[in-house]
């Protein structure tokens, strides 16, 4: 059994909790706002704002593994400064004080990558992020690669799930979609999110041998225009038109998912067909 803190208990991070409580595993939650009585489906939380190193002070140090997955308030760079800069130098700050550093799943995001090209993109792939936002991620995973070569980044890709259902919205309003040149966009089902968490864990604790770095995104990489002009046939909604070309994109990329496959790692949903065909009948019941 493994003590292990999660930082930033929102919907994965909780069902990530979930699951390892089930498998032996005594989980610590640590949330910003925790529910009220402190206690949800038997996660004890410590409360804290990471941006706040004082918040940090009474944070036990004595963690056998720590899941980094915190979410930006907003779309802003100040949002992005106050977890990926200050969030992060809080954190190492204060475990640098325990006898042995804990080592961390770092969860990134595949725009780290700054591709415009469609290109395919895997873990050797050069970083060129353009936007601000990304560029303080990409930092955040270096600070963390250059202080234990032990931690692992996990880069997902777009998340999607119940809950997260923004295409199918996109999908009813019949939108004007780029079709040429292709804008290749890809994604990650929220049940495989918490799957390559658990399991990557799991391989640790079996002794294999991980990789720095893993990109979490399912099998298939395909355009607006394939997965909008799928969405609208699924739902028998109008086809979306297309768009007017825009000028080049900050990102377009396909993500190659190779190296976690070769790990053993199996997906859930290894297309969006499979996961976005589930919400849909669901939504129909």
């Amino acid at each position: 059994m493994a003590k292990i803190l999660i930082i930033g208990c929102g919907s994965i991070g909780t069902e990530l909790a979930e699951v390892l409580m089930t498998k032996g595993h005594q989980v610590v939650g640590l949330k910003r706002n925790p529910p009220v009585n402190d206690i949800a489906a038997g996660i004890a939380y410590f409360k804290a704002d990471i941006s706040s190193s004082d918040s940090l002070k009474a944070l036990s140090l004595d963690f056998d593994f720590v899941y980094f997955i915190v979410s930006p308030d907003g779309r802003n760079q100040e949002s992005y400064e106050a977890i990926y800069n200050a969030g992060i130098n809080n954190l190492l700050a204060h475990f640098s004080q325990a006898e042995k550093t804990p080592p961390w799943f770092f969860i990134s995001s595949t725009s780290v990558y700054g591709q415009t090209q469609g290109e395919w993109v895997d873990e050797k792939s050069i970083t060129c992020p353009v936007n601000a936002t990304s560029q303080l991620i990409r930092l955040a995973e270096q600070s963390l690669m250059d202080l234990n070569a032990n931690h692992v980044i996990v880069r997902f890709s777009g998340i999607y799930g119940p809950g997260r259902e923004y295409l199918l919205r996109m999908a009813r309003q019949v939108s004007a979609i780029q079709q040429d040149p292709p804008y290749y966009t890809n994604r990650i089902h929220q049940t495989d999110c918490v799957g390559v968490l658990v399991f990557l864990l799991e391989c640790r604790l079996a002794g294999k041998a991980l990789k720095s770095c893993y990109v979490a995104s399912d099998d298939d990489p395909a355009t607006t225009w394939e997965v909008m002009s799928w969405l609208a046939e699924r739902m028998h909604t109008s086809l979306p038109s297309p768009k007017v070309m825009q000028p080049k994109a900050d990102m377009n990329k396909r993500c190659n998912n190779q190296r976690l496959k070769a790990l053993g790692y199996l997906f859930s949903y290894p297309s969006y067909k499979d996961g976005y065909a589930e919400l849909i009948d669901n939504g129909r019941d």
